[in-house]
C-alpha cells in the first residue's frame, strides 16, 4: 500500500532538455552549427550506402558492414538532432515522458548495435589478415548477414529491457534534465524510485553490449598488429595496414568519447566538458565516419570517381 506522502506527490510526465540553455547567446549559432551537420551527415552516409549498393567492386564483406554502419549513422542522428534543433530553433526544450522514452530507446538500442557492428568489422579485419586462406569461408555471404543481423536485433533487444525498467520508474521532480537528450543516467536521478537496481540492470547490460564488444575490437586488432609485424617488407606491412586503418581510427575516436563520458563520474567540474564529449559521440562520430572512409580508402574513392563519371557525362 502506497505510503500518504507518496500519494500526495505530483509525478511528472514532461521534461525540460536543459542542454545548452546556459548559452542563450549562443542558439542561433548553434541552430546553424548542429543543422550543417545534421545535413551533411545524411548526405555523406546516404552517398556511402548509394555507392556500396551500386558499385559490383564494393560488394565484399567489409563494405557490407560499412553500408550497414552508415545506415546505422543516419538513423543514430536523427534520433537525437532533430530534437535539439528545433529547441534551439524555437526555445522549447520540453519532451513529454513518452518521447522522452522513446528517445531514449532507439538512442540506447543504436549505441548497441554500433558497438557491437564494430567488433563484427573488425572479426573480419582479423580473419582478413591473419588467416586470409580462410576468408572466403569464413566471412560468406550467410555470416556476413548472421554478424550483421545479430548486431541489429542484439542492440533493440538488449536495449528493450533497459527501456520497459525505466518506464516503471515514477519521476516526481525536478524535471530537468541537465542534458541535450534523454540519457539513462540523468534519468534515473531524476526518479523518486531506488535507484539502484535500474543501476545495477544498466552496468550489466552496459557490459555485454559495450564492454564485451570493445574487448573483442581490441583483441582482434592485438593480432592485426601482431601479424601485420610479422610481415617481412615494408610494402607489405603497408599494403595490410592500410586495409584496417580507417576502421582502426574510427573505433579509437568512437570508443574514446564513449569511455570518457560514461567511465569518470560526472561532477560539476566536468558536467559542461562531458557534454562536449558527447557531442563528439552523439553528433561529431557519424559525421566523421563517411569522411574517413572516402578520404582515406582507395577503393571508396575509385567508385565514387566512377559516379561522378557516369553522373557528368551519362553511361557509356
Amino acid at each position: 500500500m502506497a505510503s500518504p506522502e507518496r500519494e500526495n506527490q505530483t509525478f511528472i510526465m514532461e521534461f525540460l532538455l536543459q542542454g545548452f540553455g546556459d548559452f542563450p547567446e549562443l542558439q542561433p549559432l548553434l541552430f546553424l552549427l548542429f543543422l550543417a551537420i545534421y545535413l551533411a551527415t545524411m548526405a555523406g552516409n546516404a552517398l556511402i550506402m548509394g555507392l556500396v549498393l551500386l558499385d559490383r567492386h564494393l560488394h565484399t564483406p567489409m563494405y557490407f558492414f560499412l553500408g550497414n554502419l552508415s545506415c546505422l549513422e543516419t538513423c543514430y542522428s536523427s534520433t537525437i538532432l532533430p530534437r535539439l534543433l528545433a529547441g534551439l530553433l524555437t526555445g522549447d526544450r520540453t519532451i513529454s515522458l513518452a518521447g522522452c522514452l522513446s528517445q531514449y530507446y532507439f538512442f540506447g538500442a543504436l549505441l548497441a548495435t554500433e558497438c557491437l557492428l564494430l567488433a563484427a568489422m573488425s572479426y573480419d579485419r582479423y580473419v582478413a589478415i591473419c588467416n586470409p586462406l580462410h576468408y572466403a569461408a569464413r566471412m560468406s555471404s550467410r555470416a556476413c548477414l548472421q554478424l550483421a543481423s545479430g548486431s541489429w536485433i542484439g542492440g533493440f533487444l538488449g536495449n528493450s529491457v533497459t527501456t520497459l525498467s525505466l518506464s516503471q520508474l515514477t519521476f516526481c521532480g525536478p524535471n530537468g534534465i541537465d542534458h541535450f537528450f534523454c540519457d539513462l543516467v540523468p534519468l534515473v536521478k531524476l526518479s523518486c524510485d531506488d535507484p539502484r537496481q535500474m543501476e545495477t540492470l544498466a552496468f550489466a547490460l552496459s557490459l555485454i553490449f559495450s564492454f564485451v564488444p570493445f574487448l573483442l575490437t581490441v583483441a582482434s586488432y592485438a593480432c592485426i598488429l601482431s601479424a601485420i609485424l610479422r610481415i617481412p617488407s615494408t610494402a607489405g606491412r603497408h599494403k595490410a595496414f592500410s586495409t584496417c586503418s580507417s576502421h582502426l581510427l574510427v573505433v579509437s575516436v568512437y570508443y574514446g568519447t564513449l569511455l570518457a563520458v560514461y567511465m569518470f563520474p560526472t561532477t560539476d567540474l566536468l558536467r559542461h566538458f562531458k557534454k562536449v564529449l558527447s557531442v563528439a559521440y552523439t553528433v561529431l562520430t557519424p559525421l566523421a565516419n563517411p569522411l574517413i572512409y572516402s578520404l582515406r580508402n582507395r577503393e571508396v574513392q575509385e567508385a565514387l570517381s566512377q559516379a561522378r563519371r557516369k553522373f557528368t557525362f551519362g553511361p557509356c
